[in-house]
């Protein structure tokens, strides 16, 4: 569980990124973290690894204040995958990439070709097991940085932007993949400003504004509030808007699945014919 207690954080520049947040996410979350560029949303996971450590207030790992441990501890727990793959990626091969984290850990190499096996084929990487990473492309490379995290098995996986350079079948599967991993349990925080992506997996949204969160809840309750979107520079997603403006005829106001807007329609229709 991730605790954070009326934290605040300025960077040396005195640029004050967090102001007063307080957010507890429970074990097996699936959580969102949305707003507009400066927000504070990576500033505020970056507390969760210990990569920053809060100006005033705390934050919890697991019971443990994070500034008692070091980054690489909370690192063992807590996975994170930045949003420029390139801050993340030094090794020749992606081979050695996914298997470099797991030698610092002290993984025996019977557990290491193991786990380095399974992140290749989960994430479809085993063609290029001998080539660079820095030869692939952006999006090879977040899967690659990706993989480098998923092999050591965190318990909380922490994604910045994840679907920055990916197409919409990558966007798929990067969500097939997060649904897959919440299932097994795990804690899941994306942080992003992609509104349609939330929509389609409806995580609980936590909104941010200059460093505070202005909305925490369903995805169908905060990405159909068209005021509290507008606070951190959101428009709902497609589907919300199209129900949104139906609402005057009767139609539910919180979708913002196609596949429920599908049924929804469709039962509309037929009652219609009858």
């Amino acid at each position: 569980m991730i605790e954070v207690e009326d934290v605040h954080f300025t960077y040396p520049s005195g640029v004050e990124a967090l102001r007063g947040v307080s957010l507890t996410i429970r074990n097996g979350e699936f959580v969102a973290i949305m707003g507009e560029n400066g927000a504070g949303k990576t500033t505020l996971v970056k507390h969760f690894n210990g990569l920053l450590k809060p100006t005033k207030g705390r934050v919890l790992v697991d019971g443990v204040e994070t500034t008692k441990v070091s980054v690489a501890t909370l690192a063992r727990k807590v996975g994170f995958v930045f949003q420029n793959p390139d801050h993340q990626l030094f090794c020749e091969t992606v081979e050695e990439e996914i298997a470099f984290a797991l030698k610092n850990f002290g993984f025996s190499q019977d557990v290491i070709e193991k786990r380095v096996e399974w992140a290749l084929n989960l994430l479809g990487l085993s063609q290029y097991r001998k080539t660079s990473p820095f030869m692939l492309s952006g999006g090879e490379r977040k899967r690659v940085a990706l993989a480098s995290v998923l092999a050591w098995d965190p318990k909380i996986l922490i994604l910045d932007e994840p679907t920055i350079g990916q197409d919409y079948q990558q966007k798929e599967k990067l969500r097939q993949f997060i649904l897959q991993m919440n299932a097994q349990k795990k804690t899941v925080i994306i942080v992003t400003h992609d509104v349609e992506f939330v929509a389609e997996c409806n995580p609980r949204v936590v909104l941010m504004r200059g460093g505070k969160i202005v909305a925490d809840g369903e995805a169908r309750k905060v990405l159909t509030n068209p005021e509290i979107l507008e606070q951190a520079s959101l428009v709902p997603p497609q589907i919300a808007q199209i129900f949104l403006n139906l609402s005057d005829l009767g139609f539910p106001k919180e979708v913002i699945d196609v596949y429920e807007a599908r049924e929804i329609l469709l039962k509309t229709f037929r009652s219609r014919e009858q």
